[in-house]
């Protein structure tokens, strides 16, 4: 393939490349095959029209946006490739005039890799981050899994107190108009755990099952919804149950249902343990993390916009995908909250910046180091991948193409890197 590359400013080039005329008439004719029986040409029978009898009747070009979207990809990929150009968002594509008999030409403004000009980064200080474990530590973790092994009893010979659950109906309005979201039946509501505004949970203490309670509060000015933020607001509760936890008793059995571990004493070294290895992992993440965040300081680049709003997407897209988890969409999420899908898109812009400088910063420092990572590195990663996830290790393989498993290499030349900055660190 013969591709023309022109830089066009820092860190955007035009590539000019083609698909020949003898690809793309196979790419229409797939195309009319796929799609044929969608006409409806008098004088033939659904399915069977000629191809040349469509294209007169509808144009040739009827066939052409479905043959485009169906070479472009290869042929981009091919002239990055050709042209050894390291594109980092999406780009902006044009195709030339289409003609029978001739090549496609195609015009790509692509984003490239920018230039990092590293700074020092062997040597960082930092500050020596550590975290102790205190029995008040232990105990707190003990009691978290007291409360989630707490059995909820019904209780009717007494008002509601704080920490109770209460079970409620409620309507809110403003101004006596009802407002979305304001409305809820047989919600589980627990006192004291500041789930809803202000005040609204400390005006059920003290109601007993089956009172009506006016509850008044007033939305914080910094609320969610604009159309509520600073507004008052009453809500009508019907108090339907309270429930209160009883706890299990802090003993042997305790440890033995909870655990693996027939005794509170051993349950309890075993705690101890795990929060100790869960600070020595938070440390030793956040000392990375400030290590990595020095030597992209000492750095010098310049992030294309075209690529941090490539990776917005990405986080955005994340974010959708983790709301469907919650049996939410994007536009319930903003109709919900009041923001803007361009509100969102900013929110994410820090994060963004954020990641793909210390992509850049690692990468180049891994490229300069020659820090790479070998087949026996990739098996083993595999073999540990597949005890995780309870494969066998042939099955994973299958699963993984080749560009998963070049990017699980990369992935693990970048740890390397990092371990690399921290051993050489000085940590105060």
């Amino acid at each position: 393939m013969a591709v023309k590359k022109e830089d066009v400013e820092k860190n955007l080039v035009k590539l000019t490349f083609e698909v020949s005329s003898e690809d793309f008439e196979k790419a229409i004719n797939a195309v009319y095959k796929k799609n044929v029986k969608k006409f409806n040409v008098p004088g033939f029978r659904k399915g069977h029209a000629p191809k040349a009898i469509i294209e007169k009747l509808y144009t040739k070009a009827v066939f052409y946006d479905e043959a485009v979207n169906n070479v472009l990809p290869e042929a981009y990929s091919k002239a990055l490739e050709e042209a050894e150009v390291d594109a980092v968002a999406r780009p902006e594509i044009d195709v030339e005039e289409i003609k029978d008999g001739e090549p496609v030409v195609f015009t790509a403004l692509v984003t490239t890799r920018p230039e990092v000009k590293l700074g020092e980064y062997k040597g960082i200080e930092v500050d020596k981050i550590d975290y102790t474990v205190s029995d008040e530590d232990v105990d707190n973790d003990i009691k978290a899994t007291q409360m989630k092994n707490a059995r909820l009893i019904t209780v009717d010979d007494r008002a509601v107190k704080n920490g109770d659950i209460t079970v409620i109906d409620f309507e809110g309005s403003v101004d006596g108009v009802p407002f979305d979201g304001g409305k809820g039946e047989d919600y589980e509501l627990e006192i004291g755990s500041g789930t809803f505004i202000p005040g609204f949970e400390d005006q059920l203490v003290g109601a007993n099952t089956g009172d009506l309670v006016d509850v008044n509060v007033k939305f914080p000015e910094e609320y969610h919804a604009e159309n509520l933020a600073g507004k008052d607001a009453l809500f009508k509760v019907t108090v339907k149950e309270i429930k209160e936890r009883e706890l299990p008793e802090l003993n042997d059995d305790f440890a033995d249902e909870v655990s693996e571990f027939s005794t509170m004493d051993e349950f309890r070294a075993d705690v101890r343990k795990k929060l100790e290895e869960a600070a020595k992992n938070k440390a030793q993440v956040e000392t990375e993390n400030a290590v990595v965040e020095k030597a992209i300081e000492n750095a010098e680049f310049d992030i294309p916009d075209a690529m941090v709003e490539a990776n917005v997407d990405t986080l955005v897209n994340d974010f959708a995908q983790r709301l469907s988890y919650q049996g939410l969409n994007m536009e319930t999420y903003l109709k919900y909250t009041g923001m803007s899908m361009d509100a969102i898109r900013e929110n994410f812009k820090p994060d963004a910046v954020k990641k793909i400088s210390g992509s850049l910063v690692l990468t180049a420092i891994k490229n300069a180091e020659g820090i790479e990572t070998g087949e026996e590195e990739l098996e083993l990663h595999l073999v540990d991948m597949a005890k995780k996830y309870n494969m066998e290790l042939d099955k994973l393989k299958e699963l993984l193409g080749d560009k998963e498993k070049e990017n699980i290499k990369q992935d693990l030349a970048i740890q390397k890197t990092i371990t690399m900055l921290v051993n050489n660190a000085k940590v105060k």
